[in-house]
């Protein structure tokens, strides 16, 4: 793999697990960085050993829920519980510009791989530590994935049904968040080391960065009081608003009507039949104060057409409107394909596969993933 692009004179180690840490290190893999991926036969990243896998069959050079997010990547398998292991990390620690790990609190420290120990080695060093509650606290040894830092950051009790126990988002949805703010704090480190010459250590909690999108939720309870209950598909600035079945098996189309020239243009696509002209329907808050009436009827006329016609017909008025897409959809989509989203690269044993691009482009260096994701210790 031959470096390109903005970070093409970065070198980064990867001793990150599970999604954090390796999809940080892969935007800068995908911009040019040059990264190595750190782990052992005995301990592999866990996605290595996580669905789906090629042809159904499991292997840890085989699973492309690890492959996309350590495409572009060199590995390297290097067991840290050997005594010249150490060696051997503090020299790629000599090298390196950038090292993220994802461990609990303690075990970088057990290996003698602490910053205080590496700054030693190479004070220009940025270390990123990035795991679900931080380094300290009373808290910071309990370990998770995602699934438990979305439940700790308050957000089980934000999605579901009104009448169903709560549920925490589908996936790891604090990772997901996370790894945008570890880019962003590698970036300002990068600057503040060129300005500076000094290498620094970073502090990452997950849990604490996904908490800041219920900042709303929170200032409600704070000022008024008001504990926030699940509301299923419900908005309360928009009626109706939900997904809503269409023609076919399994298929939907997620709506949104929020003002009153939105609805007087839905009203008009589905031909104003005359339930459209009842009274409790006359005002948003008669539409919401009706909204089980209102989605009933709703889902009468979405269900039958297809859920792209559904779409095409709303926004073609101005309506929000979208099919509740999935993998199969997701594949095919004419947008995504369009900005070249999945990108086919070849993978030792998987072969050509398909990963995901990152959601933005820069106009000079368009970056993407840069090769297949390495099997375990293929650049030993």
């Amino acid at each position: 793999m031959e470096p390109k692009g903005i970070f093409k004179d970065l070198k980064v180690i990867d001793f990150a697990t599970t999604v954090v840490g390796p999809s940080s290190t892969r935007i800068l893999a995908d911009y040019g960085a040059q990264v190595v991926k750190v782990e052992s036969i005995s301990h592999t990243d866990v996605l290595r050993t996580s669905p789906p896998f090629k042809d159904g069959k499991p292997g840890v050079n085989r699973s492309g829920y690890f492959s996309n997010y350590s495409g572009g990547k060199y590995s390297l398998s290097l067991n840290m519980n050997k005594p010249k292991a150490l060696e051997i990390a503090k020299s790629l620690v000599k090298w390196a510009d950038v090292l993220v790990e994802s461990f609990r609190p303690g075990i970088m420290e057990k290996w003698g791989l602490d910053y205080g120990e590496l700054k030693k080695v190479n004070p220009a060093l940025i270390m990123v530590s990035t795991n679900m509650l931080g380094q300290d606290g009373p808290f910071c040894q309990f370990r998770g994935y995602g699934q438990h830092g979305g439940a700790v950051a308050g957000w089980g009790l934000t999605q579901g049904w009104p009448d169903r126990p709560a549920i925490v988002p589908f996936g790891a949805y604090t990772d997901c968040i996370a790894f945008r703010f570890v880019v962003i704090a590698i970036l300002a480190a990068l600057e503040y080391r060129r300005n500076t010459g000094k290498g620094q250590y970073i502090d990452n909690s997950q849990v604490e960065c996904s908490t800041q999108f219920m900042a709303p939720l929170i200032l409600d309870y704070a000022a008024n009081r008001v504990v926030f209950k699940c509301q299923g598909n419900r908005d309360p600035y928009a009626a109706p608003h939900g997904a809503y079945r269409c023609l076919g098996e399994d298929r939907w189309a997620a709506l949104a009507v929020a003002t009153d020239e939105e609805w007087n243009a839905f009203c008009e696509v589905i031909g104003h039949p005359p339930w459209t002209k009842d009274p409790k329907f006359a005002t948003f808050l008669g539409r919401k104060k009706n909204e089980d009436d209102l989605d009933r009827l709703v889902e009468e006329w979405t269900q039958k057409y297809p859920a792209e016609e559904v779409m095409q017909r709303m926004k073609a008025k101005g309506i929000s409107a979208g099919v509740v897409e999935n993998a199969e959809d997701l594949g095919k989509d004419p947008q995504l394909s369009h900005r070249g989203h999945f990108q086919p690269r070849n993978q030792l044993e998987i072969g050509v596969h398909h990963y995901e691009n990152f959601g933005f482009r820069l106009s000079k260096t368009p970056g993407g993933p840069q090769g297949g994701a390495p099997s375990l210790g293929e650049h030993n």
